[in-house]
């Protein structure tokens, strides 16, 4: 089926290992309709991923939109915030994250158990962003050295989209590199994460965007740069896509709690429901490397998580065997630790698409 009607919507058949990862195609980016989505009272969400609440806008596969984004706690985080205010607003909303999420956006044809294929197209930052860190004294597991650092800090930043670095100090300089720290579609159901109300029998009570899942969400990924494709599976109908946390720069472990936070003009997003393609967890494509994603509330098993989807990726996509592939894993693929402050701790694996010097065609599949 799948193949017939990716053919007669994006006018072409993906290879054999475009069913699990997918390129950038022009013939595709200029289909369908754009749609814009502006950030207003109405259409940014604080803190909760809410699976009950309405679409702001519906699309079709392979629609584009612009959305808007928000500085964190509905756009409260602000130049001359006051670290007793930054408090006073974590504590108004109980539970809840700090987040400042546009959406949700309903995707027409999306069901539980597809996939979302999310290309980004184009980031356009606004004009300043922010760090800070909670004080240690009060929050001492909230960083990665939090009790070394018991005072909050707060900093902000000019960013001028026109420049490739947002200014530190006199003579630092930080590349400027925006992606959205979280860009999620509806909630799983069987997420393990406590829920708003402290909810025990409802799967479909709201679920705080703090925590990575398997519906994307908190990420933290700075790879999700402009060029960049998520591939992410559907747990309610219509996919119901959000993104804010916007980042214009991070480092890899986001160490103090923050990136460099800032808020988009604009980030356009294509996606496309994939009927041919089931996923458990997130994947991601760049132009460079295919990477492969774990999320654990315990680093090592974060670890362990995203180097067994890294397995298994391979073994799916280049006919190798399980002994093969974890090898090649430790000899060529760089697991990095994506961020450590978000309860469930997160490690990418990339692997160089420059490994590959044959198509995946022409490779056998051995039995596993």
């Amino acid at each position: 089926m799948q193949l017939a009607s990716l053919r007669s919507r994006q006018g072409h058949v993906p290879s054999a290992l475009a069913l699990v990862v997918l390129a950038l195609s022009p013939a595709v980016r200029a289909a369908g309709k754009h749609h814009v989505l502006k950030a207003t009272k109405d259409t940014v969400q604080w803190g909760w991923l809410d699976p009950k609440e309405p679409p702001k806008l519906r699309i079709a596969s392979g629609d584009t939109v612009s959305i808007e984004t928000w500085m964190h706690a509905k756009d409260q985080f602000q130049p001359g915030i006051s670290m007793e205010k930054i408090l006073e607003l974590r504590k108004s909303n109980p539970g809840g994250a700090f987040h400042s999420l546009t959406g949700p956006i309903y995707v027409e044809g999306a069901e539980p158990g597809d996939t979302l294929e999310i290309r980004i197209l184009k980031i356009v930052p606004k004009g300043h962003g922010g760090n800070y860190n909670l004080p240690g004294k009060d929050f001492p597991t909230i960083g990665a050295l939090a009790p070394e650092f018991p005072e909050g800090h707060i900093a902000f930043f000019d960013v001028d989209p026109k420049r490739k670095f947002v200014e530190f100090k006199p003579g630092i300089e930080i590349p400027l590199r925006p992606f959205p720290g979280t860009l999620a579609v509806g909630m799983d159901p069987d997420d393990p994460a406590p829920r708003k109300g402290d909810a025990k029998d409802d799967k479909l009570a709201p679920v705080n965007t703090v925590r990575p899942w398997k519906n994307g969400s908190n990420m933290d990924l700075n790879e999700l740069v402009v060029g960049s494709t998520l591939f992410v599976p559907v747990f309610l109908k219509g996919g119901l896509i959000w993104t804010g946390d916007s980042h214009c720069a991070q480092g890899n472990g986001e160490v103090n709690l923050t990136a460099l936070e800032c808020s988009f003009e604009e980030i356009e997003l294509q996606p496309i429901v994939r009927k041919d393609l089931q996923l458990k967890w997130p994947r991601v494509e760049t132009k460079t490397h295919y990477i492969l994603l774990g999320f654990d509330e315990d680093l090592n098993k974060a670890m362990a998580n995203a180097v067994r989807e890294t397995v298994d990726f391979l073994v799916a996509t280049r006919g190798l065997d399980r002994y093969e592939a974890y090898a090649l894993v430790s000899m060529a693929v760089d697991c990095r630790v994506t961020q450590v402050v978000d309860v469930r701790k997160g490690v990418h694996c990339m692997v160089p698409k420059s490994l590959f010097t044959r198509p995946a065609a022409a490779r056998g599949k051995k039995k596993v």
